[in-house]
């Protein structure tokens, strides 16, 4: 029997297809995410369940160097962060904290599915393809911790202002 073909053996059409309906599921979720109100679980569980992905790297083909590895980081907590986050905006609508909409969101996510493709093609000249995944998750996971960090800060913020505007009601073993 012939031994089954290495999962990064893929044809390229294949690498850009799954790209695309990743970025279709991103959106989807973005916009079921600005339909109900934003909670503490909903802000943290994408980096969290992200991180699960640096499994990644007990496998020998995805290592890359520490310092390859901390420049992905860095570069995507400064520069694709920003993007995101200016995008996202947390706002008090009836008591409780909904995140508006932004039409520039759609916009920037394809920027910066381009510039993902255009990268890679250049990374994947100089590293294997396991290398440039490896790479482009780091990348992805620091811009999406800092942008779900800088979300919580607003959270929290919009929550303590919602905190002090309601007036106070009185205890429990206060009321007859």
């Amino acid at each position: 029997m012939p031994p089954l073909p290495s999962p990064f053996d893929l044809p390229p059409w294949l690498y850009v297809l799954t790209t695309l309906g990743g970025a279709v599921v991103v959106m989807s979720w973005r916009f079921r995410e600005t339909r109900k109100p934003v909670t503490l679980p909903s802000i943290i569980a994408p980096p969290l369940g992200m991180s699960t992905g640096l499994f990644m790297f007990f496998a020998p083909q995805t290592r890359i160097p520490p310092s390859w590895g901390l420049a992905a980081l860095v570069l995507g907590a400064t520069l694709f962060a920003w993007p995101l986050m200016r995008s996202s905006k947390l706002a008090v609508v009836e008591g409780q904290v909904v995140m508006q909409r932004s039409r520039a969101f759609v916009a920037i996510l394809l920027g910066l599915l381009a510039v993902r493709f255009a990268l890679r093609a250049y990374i994947e000249q100089t590293v294997s393809t396991p290398q440039t995944g490896a790479l482009f998750f780091l990348l992805a996971l620091g811009a999406i911790a800092r942008w779900r960090i800088t979300m919580l800060f607003e959270f929290n913020r919009l929550k303590q202002q919602l905190a002090s505007s309601q007036p106070v009601s009185a205890p429990a073993s206060a009321r007859p």
